[in-house]
């Protein structure tokens, strides 16, 4: 098929290459903008697919936006069989949804119609969810709501949100590629009623970790927001990148011995894995070799 492919970070990098792999021809790659980055923020950062379609001699294009007449004008004009779009960023257009021949369909990491939405895979893990996936779907104009042509599934299973992306990337990839070798056999179905839920864009507040909750609600949130669940102690940020839920009571936020168990809602957590501001990541008990944390303290 001739395919417009339309993504931005890691998560879509592997279906691009494997539609290429397929032998489909990708014509061009649509991206988000480059944004600053580098040393200093002051360079101009190309995105994960921006870097891959280039790699793989695919044109690319990374409008602002696709509102405008001139730039829906430019992607019909591609003449494209089909888009397929993952994590691309960018509300399409009636116009674009409309401009290839079978339209566009999405690689959506969540089973739907339960997750909808910018955060699927961390909203699922803070969820608890036993399960969850990845959908190939029909786009329309509401945010997820088309209809489900083919579906993936994978147990959450104390992966952090960086595993569980990287995993259901891969299986995304092999199943758009399954579904593009046989289109016809892969009917669109609509999405059940109920069970639907949005998975709402995380803010920065979030990944400070709430000791007032219970002690799974904690653990998960160290996965969900991997590598970036913080708590503060003497006004310095300490990043989670892995804790053990253990028993243990007592006021929520208190250190509870020398291993930096902090009790929380009910139950306790033990980080294993901490980072302090600026410095390597490192088992617990290296950091507090050299910088102790005493029972008694209160974390925040």
């Amino acid at each position: 098929m001739r395919i417009i492919y339309m993504g931005t970070p890691d998560f879509a990098v592997p279906a691009l290459r494997a539609l290429v792999a397929a032998g489909h021809d990708v014509i061009c790659a649509y991206t988000q903008p480059p944004r600053p980055g580098g040393r200093r923020g002051k360079e101009l950062t190309p995105t994960p697919v921006h870097k891959a379609a280039k790699a793989l001699g695919i044109p690319v294009r990374h409008p602002a936006s696709l509102k405008g007449a001139a730039e829906q004008a430019e992607f019909a004009a591609l003449d494209a069989d089909i888009a397929v779009v993952a994590a691309y960023g960018l509300i399409l257009p009636q116009a674009v949804l409309d401009a290839p021949r079978l339209g566009c369909v999405n690689i959506h990491a969540s089973l739907l119609p339960r997750w909808r939405g910018a955060a699927p895979v961390q909203r699922a893990i803070l969820a608890g969810d036993a399960e969850t996936g990845v959908g190939i779907m029909q786009m329309e104009a509401g945010l997820d709501t088309g209809p489900v042509r083919a579906e993936a599934r994978t147990s959450v299973d104390g992966k952090t949100c960086a595993e569980l992306t990287a995993e259901l990337a891969e299986m995304g990839a092999a199943l758009v590629v399954q579904v593009l070798a046989d289109f016809e056999g892969y009917p669109a179905h609509p999405q059940p009623a109920e069970g639907v839920t949005y998975a709402h864009k995380i803010e920065k507040a979030e990944t400070r970790l709430d000791f007032r909750h219970s002690a799974a609600q904690v653990e998960r949130q160290v996965r969900a927001f991997h590598p970036a669940a913080w708590f503060e102690w003497q006004g310095e940020r300490f990043r989670v990148l892995a804790a053990d839920i253990v028993e243990g009571a007592g006021e929520p936020g208190t250190v509870m011995d020398a291993a930096l168990t902090t009790a929380c809602g009910t139950g306790a957590i033990r980080p294993t894995i901490v980072q302090r501001a600026g410095r390597p990541a490192m088992p617990t008990a290296d950091l507090l070799r050299g910088f102790p944390i005493p029972a008694g303290t209160r974390l925040h």
